[in-house]
């Protein structure tokens, strides 16, 4: 999943980011509500993580300006508050679940897991499109009786495609998906980790699965006679 994490304590900051980078997600870590409210209109994220007291302002407000612009991704709120009313309050404000600081990072792990699977293509810790799957957990793609073992960023980019079957994904897209808004991929970096993608795929006879589609991007495709 690609994740927004806003969090003002860096000591906090830089541990959450850590583990849930090693748990395979993409995160996007920032610590004020400026750099937070312009990466929610121009980003597309699995999920959000937010502070509630936050120096200019919080993680209520921006939830509450995450719905109002229609985006429904579960949001997260972390929390010294652990009253019943403010549970309520963050709550009717939008968000899906949270966690009371100070913050156990299995559990946080543990609730990251099950707001995932609220997706309507996430089995657990599954994604399957036709008879190809991959295990989130394993880092495996999984054919028939073949399976590949994949690096962080193949798992990646493998689970973006599967989240978005058949759709026609530009580069652009791609790049927002596997790199941090601070980041700076070089120019031939998609197609090198398109190519790698490929390669492991190839053992199970799922490396045309990907297509280029010219001028456009790639998408995910089963071919009729594969």
């Amino acid at each position: 999943m690609k994740i927004l994490v806003v969090e003002d304590d860096l000591e906090l900051l830089e541990p959450l980011n850590t583990v849930l980078s090693r748990a395979g997600h993409i995160v996007d870590g920032v610590d004020n509500c400026e750099t937070a409210t312009g990466l929610i209109s121009e980003q597309d994220y699995d999920l959000l993580i937010l502070d509630w007291i936050l120096p200019t302002g919080s993680g209520i407000n921006l939830c509450q300006q995450y719905r109002c612009m229609g985006k429904t991704s579960p949001v997260l709120m972390l929390t010294a508050k652990d009253s019943i009313s403010d549970k309520i309050k963050g709550l009717d404000a939008g968000a899906d679940d949270y966690v009371v600081k100070p913050i156990d990072m299995l559990e946080l792990l543990a609730r990251v897991r099950a707001l995932g699977r609220r997706s309507p293509v996430w089995q657990d810790q599954i994604l399957k499109f036709a008879d190809l799957q991959l295990n989130l957990d394993t880092h495996t793609a999984q054919r028939q009786e073949h399976q590949a073992i994949l690096s962080v960023r193949e798992c990646q980019l493998l689970e973006y495609f599967l989240r978005h079957p058949y759709q026609v994904l530009s580069r652009d897209q791609l790049e927002q998906a596997l790199w941090t808004w601070d980041a700076e991929p070089g120019t031939n970096a998609i197609t090198v980790q398109i190519r790698r993608l490929r390669q492991r795929l190839q053992p199970l006879g799922a490396n045309e699965w990907i297509e280029t589609v010219y001028g456009l991007g790639y998408r995910l495709i089963k071919p009729t006679s594969k």
